[in-house]
């Protein structure tokens, strides 16, 4: 297995189409967020919001080895299609499955959307872009998937209070269709010499499973991301505790934080190195969530809303461009998919243990954030370790 050679420069149109099919992908389904925990509340399940997330990550780092072999034997585009044609489909099922049982069936299928499209979006910029420039690319990647996730929750929540619920999954559907129209007529593969899909390919192996490479990526990422499915699951609550209307407004304040970073900190860690880049922005998310513990006004709030999304904003794409640092191109798609299953287990533990630490009194809302905290700087930790070990750039 072999991908095409990086060319000098990676802005040409493939950049620039799948930037934009990575952000109506990712808008398609963060814009249901906001509304999912008072949607299930509504059909009974009000103690099942943890579920929201925990199932949804669930299945998604179950299908993280396979998008990562496929993406490596298939290509990349027609996985990435596979993933936002999940989307396509949950938008138009979630009104006809209006029971408890069958959202959250719906909400465990869901999940192969993000198990699929991000593994492959991750490999076809990689191929893209030049070595110098990888932390560049994954930025700006990151930027186009951070546009969609912060225009799209108050634009769900303002679909839902003029038209309903239904309307908002419609609405999901579009997205997603959009996304697909371009990938499927726009993107070249850029895996030569793709194999044709067969059965067979589903068959996994221990290695098929996971990438060794990608151990320190894989530890990271699932310390940091507990907090992210914390906050997915709690803060709509918080956000009423606190006086703000719109559930949607964490997502925006947080992921445009996100956005003004990478812009200005897009070349970074290629500059300074993967390692003292993480090490400061995962120091600045256990402060942001010891902050979003303890809030109790729109101010604080807000401030650490800020602080959360400018240290995830730096975290997500130096991940990314470590991991593919660390790996070799022939499995690339595998190394990534190793890092997306610690990206989706520490979502799903987060939102779980969130929501049972929570237990939907509002006394208890601020413990799921400090706990957060704790495994954000034990992450911090262990990043300092590696660092002291490294001699050369660690990257």
């Amino acid at each position: 297995m072999q991908v095409q050679e990086a060319k000098a420069s990676m802005y040409n149109a493939q950049f620039f189409l799948l930037c934009l099919s990575n952000f109506l992908f990712s808008a398609s389904f963060q814009m249901l967020l906001p509304e999912m925990p008072d949607y299930l509340s509504s059909l009974g399940g009000a103690e099942y919001k943890g579920y929201i997330i925990a199932l949804f990550t669930l299945t998604a780092g179950i299908s993280r080895p396979f998008s990562g072999k496929l993406t490596d034997m298939v290509g990349r585009v027609p996985v990435m299609v596979f993933g936002t044609l999940v989307c396509v489909v949950c938008g138009l099922l979630y009104p006809l499955l209006a029971t408890v049982a069958g959202f959250l069936a719906l909400r465990s299928f869901h999940g192969f959307s993000t198990g699929f499209k991000p593994t492959a979006t991750a490999a076809y910029m990689s191929d893209l872009a030049p070595l110098e420039q990888r932390g560049e690319a994954m930025s700006l990647l990151a930027i186009s998937a951070g546009l969609g996730m912060s225009l799209s929750p108050p634009l769900g929540s303002w679909i839902t209070m003029h038209w309903g619920i239904n309307a908002l999954f419609y609405a999901s559907t579009l997205f997603a269709l959009g996304s697909i129209l371009i990938l499927w007529r726009g993107l070249h593969e850029t895996l030569e010499k793709p194999k044709p899909f067969r059965l067979s390919m589903l068959r996994m192996s221990r290695s098929d499973i996971y990438e060794p490479a990608a151990t320190g990526p894989f530890l990271v990422i699932m310390l940091v991301s507990f907090s992210s499915g914390v906050a997915l699951t709690l803060s709509p609550d918080l956000s009423k505790m606190v006086g703000v209307a719109n559930k949607g407004m964490f997502f925006l304040i947080s992921t445009l934080a996100a956005l003004a970073v990478r812009v200005v900190a897009a070349k970074t860690s290629d500059r300074r190195g993967r390692l003292p880049v993480l090490l400061v922005s995962a120091l600045g998310l256990a402060l942001s969530l010891f902050l979003l513990g303890i809030s109790q006004t729109r101010f604080y709030f807000f401030m650490s809303s800020i602080v959360y999304g400018a240290s995830w904003g730096v975290i997500t794409p130096t991940l990314q461009a470590w991991t593919i640092d660390l790996s070799h191109s022939h499995n690339r798609g595998r190394a990534l998919a190793t890092m997306f299953i610690g990206l989706e287990a520490g979502i799903g533990l987060g939102a779980w243990i969130a929501a049972w630490l929570y237990h939907n009194d509002p006394a208890k809302i601020g413990l799921p954030f400090h706990v957060a905290g704790g495994l954000t700087l034990l992450a911090a930790g262990y990043i300092w370790w590696k660092q002291s070990r490294v001699i050369a750039p660690p990257f």
